[in-house]
């Protein structure tokens, strides 16, 4: 099977669309699948970048799901964060006999795809403030979720004890390296699922982080195959190829095609535009830091003359020293809650906010979150099954 997830189709980058990257990387996966006689690929969530996709890029989707089955696997794709799950869900009963399995409903956790000896078992993204009582938990954590999820899961693999299992989940599991391009998905502060959540299945492929690595033996994210962040300037995108013919599954990574290498740039603005070593980024997607002590007129305009695909444009005087206010570095790493509590004390003169504020500050963040989520359509899991009916 091919494990991908995180296509965000219809994304831009840095108001850039990646319309054609990403088509680019469709076409690859329909050739490797056919190279390599896959049986199933597996989306594990937000394969969309929003709620609501523009026509064309629903048009990509449709076109390359009907070319993969058409090679010859079986395509199962769960709901992300950014998807809507009653907009992808739709008609999906009805999409599976034709070799196309959506999972975004939490009424289907458990009722797993089996393809030949292998069963599959996509989990929605689960909003811990929607899902867990669908769930039967009162954890409303994405730990909590996840655990309530898998343990459904787990009993349908002891009805079927025989067959290889393999969970797909969207979420942010402890181990991971995150980027910049990735939406938070916390909650109330605590977002980190342990990778033994999973425990019990050969195969755990995940979404969400945008980075390819391995958090275990057997837990693994893909990553995005498209690069959306300059953060992710060092990353090697593509999707891992899954054996399970064996005793113990068997991982290799296939790199998708680039059609335009992120370069990161550091120097004047002279040096830059004079240096040979930067060649190779004459034709990269560019983020550029110019260092000249005092900001060159025109910059933008002179670093396209031969960068001309630069995106980015940032300023770190040399012989400057710059620094945060202290109110701008207390945000530093700080969750929205604690954002909140922190400019209380402030304003106040220097009284925190006792246990009762700080619990209604929190359910005010939360609901704010969740009332954002709702008006955009993304992030909710149906608890009905998809009849045909959006």
């Amino acid at each position: 099977m091919i494990h991908t997830s995180d296509w965000h189709l219809g994304r831009a980058f840095h108001q850039v669309g990646l319309q054609g990257a990403q088509s680019a990387f469709l076409d690859h996966l329909v050739d490797v699948v056919r190279s390599e006689s896959v049986d199933a690929v597996l989306v594990s969530g937000d394969v969309y970048d929003r709620a609501l996709p523009a026509p064309d890029t629903v048009a990509m989707l449709s076109d390359a799901v009907e070319r993969v089955i058409d090679a010859g696997a079986t395509v199962v794709l769960s709901s992300g964060n950014h998807d809507s799950a009653i907009r992808l869900g739709f008609a999906s009963r009805l999409l599976e006999r034709s070799g196309l399995h959506i999972r975004t409903s939490i009424d289907d956790i458990g009722r797993p795809v089996v393809i030949g000896d292998v069963a599959v078992h996509p989990l929605p993204y689960l909003e811990p403030s929607l899902a867990a009582g669908a769930l039967g938990t009162s954890e409303r954590t994405h730990a909590g979720a996840l655990r309530a999820a898998m343990a459904r899961v787990r009993s349908s693999l002891d009805a079927g004890a025989e067959r290889r299992s393999v969970v797909m989940a969207h979420a942010f599991v402890t181990g991971g390296a995150t980027s910049d391009s990735e939406r938070d998905i916390s909650v109330g502060g605590v977002a980190a699922v342990p990778p033994d959540v999973f425990a019990g299945v050969d195969y755990a492929a995940l979404g969400h982080l945008h980075g390819r690595q391995q958090v275990s033996d057997s837990v693994r994210y893909s990553g995005s195959p498209v690069a959306m962040s300059f953060s992710e300037a060092s990353h090697t995108k593509g999707s891992w190829l899954v054996d399970l013919s064996g005793e113990m599954p068997v991982t290799r990574f296939v790199e998708a095609p680039v059609e335009r290498p992120l370069m990161l740039l550091r120097g004047t603005l002279d040096d830059l535009l004079s240096e040979r070593q930067h060649t190779a980024a004459e034709s990269a997607w560019c983020q550029v830091t110019l260092t000249d002590p005092i900001r060159p007129l025109g910059a933008m305009e002179r670093l396209r003359a031969r960068f001309p695909h630069t995106l980015d444009l940032r300023f770190a005087p040399s012989g400057s020293v710059t620094t945060m206010s202290a109110y701008a570095a207390s945000l530093t790493e700080r969750s929205d809650l604690d954002v909140c509590c922190d400019f209380l004390t402030r304003v106040r003169g220097g009284h925190s906010a006792d246990e009762a504020e700080r619990d209604l500050l929190g359910r005010a963040v939360e609901g704010a979150r969740l009332r954002r989520s709702a008006s955009d359509g993304e992030g909710g899991t149906s608890t009905r099954r998809s009849s045909g009916a959006a």
